[in-house]
């Protein structure tokens, strides 16, 4: 029986085939804790990558799709947010799935409090670079004419993009990796939001922020490996981080 009220929030999931320990674990996350809950929520990430909804028919991403609508039958709304690693999902992929697609940002009153959800990318803003690829890959141009090309060559590119990405994140400095202060304070001011839940850094914890006479707390999702996957829970009662 879910908890009246109670949403669970997780990112960075970075689920792959090739990491079977990771998916054994969302799949019992989806199996038990997710079950007590009304409502699942994504915040990005969910796949390591995703070269588009026609890939649904690989085995794995059938499996994954499977276990989130035995979820949504059960009962338990599930919204998803893409991340920076799987930007291409779809309406298809939502449909099989039974989530719902969020815009990134969006704004939710959780426990009466005016939240605002984002995957947590567009808050690095001193990553001058990736703020560069990120408006290349997100504009639908771009996106209609890498989703025409054959679903083999977009995954060696997406590969190739990948290992490209981890090199240099190797040589950055960690600071511009983290969000920055003032774009956060600018956001909860925009939305005027009092509460934000994010994912991305990998940097899971709490934050205070001010935001001119309002006191508003940032919430960061941590990441998934196969011996630890966190979720923020959210009662009426607190929220709080949980394994």
């Amino acid at each position: 029986m879910a908890v009246c009220g109670s949403e669970l929030f997780i990112s960075d999931l970075h689920l792959s085939a090739h990491e079977p320990a990771t998916v054994a674990r969302f799949l019992q996350f989806l199996e038990g804790p997710a079950r007590q809950a009304a409502r699942l929520t994504i915040l990005g990430d969910l796949f390591d990558y995703w070269a588009g909804d026609d890939d649904l028919a690989d085995p794995f991403n059938t499996r994954i799709a499977t276990a989130l609508h035995a979820l949504a039958d059960h009962g338990v709304a599930i919204d998803l947010m893409v991340g920076n690693r799987d930007f291409l999902i779809g309406k298809d992929f939502a449909a099989t799935a039974g989530v719902t697609l969020l815009h990134d940002p969006a704004v939710r009153e959780i426990g009466g409090i005016k939240t605002l959800l984002t995957h947590g990318d567009t808050l690095c803003t001193d990553d001058a670079d990736y703020k560069q690829f990120r408006a290349q890959v997100r504009s639908p141009d771009w996106q209609t004419q890498f989703l025409a090309r054959p679903l083999t060559e977009r995954k060696r590119d997406i590969e190739t993009l990948r290992a490209r990405s981890e090199t240099e994140k190797r040589i950055k400095p960690l600071a511009i990796m983290d969000v920055n202060d003032l774009t956060v304070t600018e956001r909860l001011r925009a939305h005027g939001a009092d509460a934000l839940i994010h994912g991305h850094t990998h940097r899971q914890g709490s934050h205070i922020h001010q935001v001119d006479a309002q006191t508003c707390q940032r919430w960061v999702l941590g990441d998934w490996h196969p011996h630890h996957g966190s979720a923020l829970r959210c009662t009426t009662a607190g929220w709080g981080f949980t394994d």
